[in-house]
């Protein structure tokens, strides 16, 4: 007996009845050998970190720039915090491991390079649509590699498609369930983090503070906050109750600012705000770099997607010189 049969033979004394274990995956596209020391999971995780997509996450933004500071979450280490999560629920759980890390590591691999704004441009102008969950899908099958892709096991795929919530519920109808109980583990564990980081850099940044919070103390870790939060979005109280509002409801309870700068920043001038998260994001991209937010570096980008003439004209005047970034802190800044 190998060592990956040794591990297989613990899977299965060990694990819930409800784990996939790497015995019964139904395999990859492609028939492969299996390796004496790691489980087909296992493999899958480590082409994941091992592949070009994944190292491209580190320059993809999450939601707020960093211009000024390393602190705040990229799209590389929002996926290492969601792996952690996932991982936590995983083992409490005695369901696969290595298999929920396999897919929460490769669930945003395909995220466009401008966040969710860049998502919903590409969604607008791409005959076919987009949507980065099966972009994510489409680089580990077909872009990775020179075109061979990563040849992964249908179970870690499946995850990875079946991650986003998007505008949905958390709990996703039968249709759009993962085949695994490790793959809806990585649905909730992908809005556990976001909902938890974004605030924290929201905090961090200044752009909320414990007066907008209703006096919670939201940074990292503070167990307590954290669950009168919940209480709150259960009750539709406090913070709470705006969280858990519509998204322009959100956005006016926050900052009527925040929803100006998010029209005029992503130029799309006829669009309702996609969430409280969004509008802060660009709300702190506008008001301290002029790169602003999700990587659209002024002018230019604007007029790419699209924005009126005249609206470009209030914005930076009849010159195509880039605008002052230190004109428009009206939100906050670092």
């Amino acid at each position: 007996m190998n060592i990956r049969e040794e591990l297989e033979k613990m899977e299965v004394e060990t694990l819930s009845p409800k784990a996939c274990l790497n015995i019964h995956s139904k395999g990859r596209l492609r028939a492969e050998e299996p390796c004496p020391i790691r489980p087909a999971f296992q493999r899958d995780r480590d082409r994941i970190i091992h592949s070009k997509s994944f190292r491209r996450l580190k320059h993809k933004t999450q939601v707020f720039l960093t211009p000024f500071g390393d602190h705040y979450r990229t799209r590389l280490t929002h996926t290492l915090e969601v792996s952690q999560i996932a991982r936590t629920i995983a083992k409490a759980l005695k369901l696969n491991e290595t298999l929920t890390e396999a897919i929460a590591m490769g669930h945003d691999l395909g995220h466009t390079p401008f966040g969710h704004a860049g998502e919903e441009v590409l969604n607008r102008i791409h005959p076919g649509g987009f949507k980065h969950n099966e972009q994510s899908l489409r680089v580990v099958e077909k872009l990775e590699k020179e075109g061979r892709g990563l040849n992964l096991t249908l179970e870690v795929r499946d995850g990875i498609l079946h991650h986003s919530k998007g505008r949905g519920d958390i709990l996703p109808d039968e249709e759009d369930k993962a085949l695994t109980m490790e793959g809806e583990i990585v649905r909730i564990a992908d809005i556990v983090a976001y909902v938890n980081h974004d605030i924290d850099d929201a905090l961090r940044a200044g752009i909320i503070n414990e007066k907008d919070t209703g006096g919670l103390n939201l940074e990292w870790g503070n167990q307590e906050s954290i669950l009168t939060l919940l209480h709150q979005m259960a009750n539709n109280e406090g913070l709470g109750g705006v969280i858990g509002q519509q998204a322009s409801l959100a956005v006016d309870a926050f900052s009527p600012e925040a929803s100006k700068y998010l029209y005029t920043q992503r130029g799309m001038m006829h669009e309702s705000p996609q969430n409280f998260r969004a509008a802060r994001a660009t709300a702190l991209g506008e008001a301290t770099g002029n790169r602003g937010s999700d990587h659209l570096k002024g002018r230019c980008s604007l007029e790419f997607f699209g924005m009126p003439p005249e609206v470009l004209e209030k914005i930076y005047g009849k010159s195509r010189q880039a605008f002052n970034p230190h004109e428009k802190r009206k939100v906050g800044s670092p």
